[in-house]
């Protein structure tokens, strides 16, 4: 029986080594998991990425926040261009182990269009609507 299914079972206060569970985790095909970013504070969700296992222990092993660039096909230390980096406050698994959430403290926006989180498109009936405000500037964020 593998380490999260045996979590299921476990009482509050329970666990297990961090190691065995990291070690456990079902990575996809290309080698990573789904993260979502979440300001600790006050749960505003902020943010979609990616890891993979040196991200994670990067993440981990400094408390500040490095994803896996799917685009650039490289490790992406959040805010290493814009200076809007996240702080790691909480990791969680959830029950399977196929997806992370980190509680961040987030400096500034975390969007690369300058807005607070990057879900500022909201369905409204038959319209897809901004509601969100560009705080910085994006030409002005990458600007260094």
């Amino acid at each position: 029986m593998g380490i999260f299914k045996q979590l299921e079972s476990f009482a509050a206060g329970d666990s297990v080594a961090l190691a065995a569970a990291l070690a456990e985790l079902p990575w996809n095909a290309d080698g990573l998991l789904p993260v979502i970013a979440q300001q600790f504070d006050s749960g505003e969700v902020l943010m979609l990425a990616w890891m993979n296992r040196e991200a994670l222990d990067e993440t981990l092993r400094t408390g500040r926040v490095c994803y896996w660039s799917r685009s650039r096909r490289a490790l992406w230390r959040k805010g290493e261009s814009s200076g809007q980096i996240q702080v790691l406050k909480e990791l969680r698994l959830d029950c399977d182990g196929d997806t992370i959430l980190l509680g961040v403290d987030q400096t500034g926006p975390a969007c690369h269009t300058g807005r607070r989180d990057c879900f500022y498109n909201r369905v409204d009936g038959d319209r897809l609507v901004v509601d969100k405000t560009v705080l910085i500037d994006p030409a002005d964020l990458y600007r260094q």
